[in-house]
């Protein structure tokens, strides 16, 4: 039977139209609640600063709460696939959330920017990391910058205390190498969990070694605990935290306990310090204004810095996949992956990105400085 000439023209005018105005959906998984709810809530903040359109499309952020418990990260995903049927992912809060997750990207073949520190995520690039892009930086770039602080400094023995899940355990083996290259030998090494209560046995262990520095690598509040412990316990070393407490809660909750405490992060947490010829200081302005003029002066961190950064380079692909293929559809999914990895010199709020296929993080000595706690704020050191 022929089909009728008109039913035929509205039939392609309606197609034409669902093209035209085809939603696109990203779905955003963040801690708000839960013991790392200090990383998780700056993260599902920043959503409301991503653009509303993109390309001429209206685009959908689906959030959800994984209450900092990697199984209802999964779930979340699980959530996010197959009932809302979203281009891409943004987060999660946590490393052993992030890695859980892994699967699952790589089968359902949705693009995820991720939001957490190890390094693990994107490396080594294999057929599950393909479709995994990160935001925060990779642990080796922060561990350099730390070492070569240390060096300076004349540190020739050190203690280690982390998170006894993916992130701490990560921390340790890109960190132990870089530092018995440069000198410093590991004396102590200790671990405790987001959750413990108290780290006193582990505290007294590294204090007996005693290491000229200790190093804790842990994220959010539960980072104050080892710091705190030690302190009270009467050790008189430097302490060192990873990127994991680039926030001023961190400074909220330890109070004149993390003073002084040495740091590399994103450029970000002092973005008033920063030279003016700094690539990174005017979007990472941008970013403090937008975020504080909406939820209160000193609450921006860089942990929502990492959604924002995570909008931006969605913001730079995906024009180049909507010229490939219908938002929803698998092909659109792949359009995006491969245009994540060609972007180059995009300038975020946390440093400078330039994607390769075997470099999804991309971020380079841009992306990180040295700063310290002094008088009650992040400040940078020269």
């Amino acid at each position: 039977m022929t089909r009728h000439p008109l039913r035929a023209l509205a039939a392609a005018l309606l197609l034409a139209a669902g093209i035209a105005h085809a939603e696109i959906r990203i779905g955003v998984i963040a801690s708000s609640t839960g013991v790392t709810a200090v990383v998780g809530i700056p993260q599902k903040n920043s959503v409301a600063l991503l653009p509303g359109e993109i390309g001429g499309q209206k685009v959908e952020y689906v959030v959800l709460d994984d209450a900092s418990d990697p199984t209802n990260a999964v779930t979340n995903l699980k959530k996010l696939l197959s009932e809302h049927k979203v281009d891409a992912l943004i987060g999660p809060t946590t490393t052993p959330a992030a890695l859980a997750m892994l699967d699952f990207v790589a089968e359902a073949r949705v693009p995820l920017v991720t939001t957490v520190g190890s390094s693990s995520l994107v490396t080594p690039m294999d057929e599950k990391r393909k479709w995994v892009f990160k935001t925060t930086q990779n642990d080796d770039l922060i561990a350099a910058a730390l070492i070569g602080h240390m060096a300076a400094q004349g540190i020739k023995t050190l203690g280690f205390i982390g998170f006894n899940d993916p992130y701490g355990e990560n921390w340790h083996k890109v960190f132990a190498p870089l530092a018995e290259k440069a000198g410093i030998r590991i004396v102590a090494n200790e671990r405790y969990t987001r959750t413990d209560q108290s780290v006193i046995g582990q505290a007294l262990k590294l204090i007996a070694a005693r290491p000229d520095a200790i190093l804790i690598a842990a994220t959010g509040g539960p980072a104050v605990l080892p710091q705190a412990t030690l302190l009270e316990k009467g050790y008189k070393g430097k302490l060192y935290q990873t990127h994991g407490v680039a926030t001023n809660d961190f400074i909220r909750i330890g109070g004149a306990r993390v003073e002084g405490t040495l740091m590399a992060g994103g450029p970000m947490l002092v973005a008033d310090d920063l030279p003016a010829d700094n690539p990174v200081k005017a979007v990472a302005q941008d970013y403090i204004r937008a975020y504080e003029a909406k939820y209160g002066p000193g609450t921006s961190s860089t942990f929502g810095a990492n959604t924002y950064d995570a909008g931006l380079l969605l913001r730079k692909a995906i024009p180049a996949a909507l010229g490939q293929a219908r938002p929803g559809t698998p092909e659109f999914r792949a359009a995006l992956r491969d245009a994540l990895e060609q972007t180059r010199e995009l300038v975020g709020a946390q440093g400078v990105f330039n994607v390769t296929p075997q470099d999804h993080n991309g971020m380079d000595a841009r992306a990180r400085v040295m700063m310290t706690v002094k008088n009650g704020r992040w400040t940078l050191l020269p």
